[in-house]
């Protein structure tokens, strides 16, 4: 019988419904997580739960909550910016806005009343990130009609099923690299970009340089990104190393190297290369979303999902992928364009967490969503100037209302109609539906809810 080193050295019983805090004053992620322990040491249901502590574990000080003291140079990047009343525990716009994921993290359905808790949820309305607000105008003192500011919001999503997303954006990745490499090796012809039925255009090689020009959806690197509203992000590892600095001002010792203290507040090894695994591993081992059997649909059900393809929605919400694989891999360090590259853990996305339908030696992922960048117009470009978003997953989405990048459509019509740009033709198609067409779609798009108990299992 295998007993942890992690266990040994700590008395810590995993599987507890919490984990106390031994000091006021000392660290509350306490006892840290190792690499090596991550590797050689934990059971995969002890990772879970590791990860789940370290998703849901209030920082403080201690642990090197906050960022030092403020960069006259950038005072908007995690590591120096400043604070309410310079107390240094919360700014909210531009972050520092939280002690923990789980703050923002933690509905499994906003559809009922009360909402329903659960570790690694959505957020509502009142936990919105606000990264790179700067000049805000809250009394419309430019009179131009509603309160300005320059920066971004962020309705906060959910990370069930996050597992079943990075391998199908990892094999995709994959694909498109097989492809850039073949318009290299033959130049001047034009090689179709496309992966699992998706297009990204067409990319050539003219000897000397690559031709973006034709290519769709992506950026250049010709790497899948699907987590974050705009695309930033291959995998949970990733997008989690971004949040941590700057929700929290936690560094990763991957950032910043082992020993130091890069925002200055008193701090090294913020965040361990073991504690990002664990977490990783917890996310991309949540339950996937679900959706009613069509058996047990009713017929205004099964009616709005064929009104889903009359009107094109399915053009870009693709309903399902199927992998090669049925066994996520993480890495460490990643090489986003090789996903394939220092691979120390594996994860089986068909055990009963997070429990994805095989199919042959791959899994099914039923996301709703192509993972490709789309022109979304005017109406919906971000105060940054940005208006490219990632297709949403619709999986899930009966149970996670705001919709929309920034919480904007309070009801799944709002949501519809306020698409534009690339999907305009799709929202005046929704517009123009009968009563009985808009309600089945409606009641299909209903259909498609979030797991009933995500952490049943942990």
């Amino acid at each position: 019988m295998r007993i942890s080193l992690l266990l040994l050295t700590t008395g810590l019983v995993l599987g507890t419904p919490s984990v106390a805090i031994a000091s006021d004053d000392g660290r509350a992620l306490d006892p840290r997580i190792t690499q090596y322990q991550v590797e050689n040491a934990l059971s995969l249901i002890e990772l879970r739960r590791e990860g789940q502590r370290v998703f849901s574990t209030p920082f403080n000080r201690a642990d090197g909550f906050g960022d030092g003291p403020i960069n006259p140079l950038d005072k908007v990047s995690p590591g120096g910016r400043p604070t309410f009343r310079n107390h240094g525990s919360l700014l909210r716009m531009n972050g520092i806005d939280s002690q923990t994921c789980l703050e923002c993290h933690n509905y499994r359905t906003t559809d009922t009343i009360p909402f329903e808790f659960a570790v690694g949820g959505v957020g509502a309305m009142g936990q919105a990130a606000f990264p790179g607000i700067i000049d805000p105008d809250l009394d419309d003192s430019d009179n131009n009609g509603y309160a300005e500011v320059q920066g971004r919001v962020i309705n906060p999503p959910f990370s069930f099923g996050s597992g079943g997303v990075e391998l199908v954006g990892k094999e995709m990745t994959q694909d498109l690299q097989a492809q850039k490499a073949l318009a290299e090796a033959f130049p001047n012809a034009s090689v179709d970009l496309e992966s699992k039925g998706v297009s990204f255009g067409s990319i050539s090689h003219d000897g000397v340089g690559f031709n973006f020009s034709q290519v769709e959806g992506i950026g250049p690197d010709l790497v899948v990104r699907p987590f974050g509203r705009t695309g930033c992000c291959a995998t949970v590892r990733e997008f989690d190393t971004g949040a941590m600095q700057f929700h929290h001002g936690i560094q990763p010792v991957e950032v910043v190297g082992a020993g130091v203290d890069a925002d200055g507040d008193g701090v090294a090894d913020e965040l361990l290369a073991g504690e990002l695994s664990a977490m990783h591993i917890f996310q991309a081992s949540l339950e996937r979303p679900r959706q009613k059997k069509r058996s047990r649909q009713t017929y205004q059900e099964r009616a709005g999902s064929d009104v889903f393809d009359d009107i094109g929605c399915a053009d870009c919400h693709v309903r399902k992928f199927v992998t090669n694989s049925k066994h996520l891999t993480l890495s460490l360090p990643e090489v986003m364009e090789d996903p394939s590259a220092n691979v120390y853990f594996s994860i089986n996305l068909t055990r009963s967490a997070p429990g994805f339908r095989r199919s042959g030696s791959g899994v099914v992922v039923p996301l709703f969503a192509d993972l490709k960048l789309h022109d979304m117009g005017p109406d919906l470009t971000e105060e940054t100037g940005n208006s490219l978003f990632q297709t949403a997953r619709l999986w899930g989405i009966a149970d996670t209302a705001p919709y929309l990048h920034d919480g904007r459509a309070l009801t799944l019509g709002e949501a519809i109609s306020g698409h534009g740009g690339e999907a305009q033709a799709n929202a005046d198609a929704f517009d123009a539906l009968s009563a009985a067409d808009h309600d089945a779609l409606i009641a299909f798009l209903k259909t498609l809810r979030t797991p009933r108990s995500p952490n049943k299992r942990l």
